[in-house]
């Protein structure tokens, strides 16, 4: 069948020229915006509505917790205030209790920073490592991958090495031998992943993380664990505080980590850009010689603190913090259970699985450890015959975004489907579109 009979593919010849005018080439270097904004040209230019699968952006609304208590800081005049570079006190305390209730590990409050976004909290421990490894051996960072691209473009703007492991092979002792051989080498300061990871879902094992936390006290290596989608493999009841089961972590198998708490997904509250940067305390007062002899600030939480988040930002917006407290506030009291809302992604993620993989597709990253993997924020999918590259240009002509995962870091070909903007009301466009598609180029 010609493409342009196909009642649901839009001009495809349009479609390439839009694409074209933006200079994206073959999308081997687009970045997750970069398909956001072609995706908006192309619903300008065609008049047609594009079903964005590409952004992994919120969709769902945020508790009035965190609304009132925003709004009432703001009258109570925090607008007028400088907030303390590491934090008001009221989120700090909450971080940490957040984290005992939910994860099961000690953490002062004081190594609870919060940073506007994770985001930030990232590139802050990025250079951090970057200063306090000056001149050492150990001048690269590990990224377990598929991950978060920004990650890796944060390392570069910054300028520490990094190195990348792909996890699609290595799952259990395999993984924690392969760490055990790139680690051994001497050059490693720090190994960074996400859990549940983003894009693949997959999340690492309580045995998987003892391993990982071993070789990071054998090697003297920090773990850097983003935990972006806090609780959110929902094969598992995580929404319980100070009642197993917990939060996977690395926390509990050694004290070199880092800990990435983030707003945005598992609270809804991504615009307000609020995250918390859990230091553990061995780490918080670690000394390295060249903080002292560069900023005269030896211990690596005081120079988080006192060099990094005042000279980036002088501290994270005062009215969020409220925000940020009184929503882990109540979900420690209990009286507020954070991950019945976010259920809903789950719930999105079975029925754009059961349509894809009845119409040719079929999961790239496909299980966890032997189990099937959890419905949730993410999951990566592939059509036969195809690259990654091809499919997500291919796919924009039929009204459908994705991400590439060429640009995640990972050696499958295949592309990112998020959840997160997908409605109920798009069902059945997204299953008339998916049918066209594999009509279109099926065997």
């Amino acid at each position: 069948m010609n493409l342009k009979e196909s009642y649901f593919v839009f001009d495809k010849k349009q479609v390439n020229n839009i694409i074209d005018g933006m200079g994206l080439g073959d999308f081997s270097q687009a970045t997750i915006r970069d398909i956001q904004t072609l995706a908006r040209q192309i619903e300008e230019q065609t008049g047609e509505e594009v079903i964005h699968l590409e952004m992994g952006v919120p969709g769902l609304q945020p508790s009035e917790i965190a609304l009132k208590a925003e709004m009432e800081a703001l009258r109570n005049g925090c607008a007028t205030i400088y907030p303390p570079n590491g934090g008001i006190p009221r989120v700090k305390k909450a971080a940490a209790e957040f984290v005992k209730a939910f994860i099961n590990v000690d953490i002062s409050a004081e190594g609870c920073v919060p940073t506007t976004g994770s985001m930030q909290g990232t590139f802050a421990t990025f250079l951090a490592l970057r200063h306090a490894f000056d001149g050492s051996e150990k001048d690269t960072v590990l990224l377990i991958q598929p991950g978060f691209p920004v990650q890796t473009a944060q390392c570069d703007v910054i300028g520490i090495k990094h190195e990348a492991l792909d996890i699609y092979s290595f799952r259990g002792k395999a993984l924690t031998d392969k760490l055990e051989e790139l680690v051994a080498k001497g050059n490693i300061c720090a190994i960074v992943y996400s859990n549940p990871n983003n894009p693949s879902w997959v999340c690492f094992t309580e045995e998987e993380l003892q391993g990982i936390g071993q070789i990071a006290t054998k090697h003297d290596v920090i773990i850097l664990e983003d935990l972006a989608y806090f609780a959110m493999d929902f094969r598992r009841d995580l929404s319980h505080p100070y009642a197993p089961p917990y939060q996977a972590t690395v926390a509990r198998y050694t004290d070199n980590y880092v800990l990435w708490i983030s707003a945005s997904k598992a609270f809804s509250y991504a615009g307000q850009r609020c995250g918390v940067t859990c230091i553990s305390d061995k780490l918080f007062h670690r000394t390295f010689e060249p903080l002292s002899e560069k900023f005269g600030v030896p211990a690596f939480g005081d120079f988080f603190v006192g060099r990094l988040m005042y000279t980036l930002s002088s501290g994270t917006t005062h009215s969020v913090q409220h925000a940020m407290s009184a929503l882990m506030e109540a979900a420690v009291s209990g009286k507020y259970n954070f991950l019945d809302d976010v259920k809903e992604y789950g719930r999105r993620a079975k029925f754009m699985k059961d349509v894809l993989l009845q119409n040719g597709f079929y999961l790239v990253y496909d299980n966890d450890m032997g189990a099937p993997l959890a419905d949730g924020f993410y999951f990566t999918v592939q059509y036969p015959g195809m690259t990654d590259l091809q499919l997500t240009r291919e796919l924009m002509a039929y009204g459908i975004t994705v991400y590439p995962l060429d640009t995640m870091g990972s050696t499958q070909q295949g592309v990112r489907i998020c959840t997160s903007f997908f409605r109920r009301e798009q069902e059945s466009l997204f299953t008339e579109r998916i049918k066209q598609f594999h009509k279109d180029h099926g065997c």
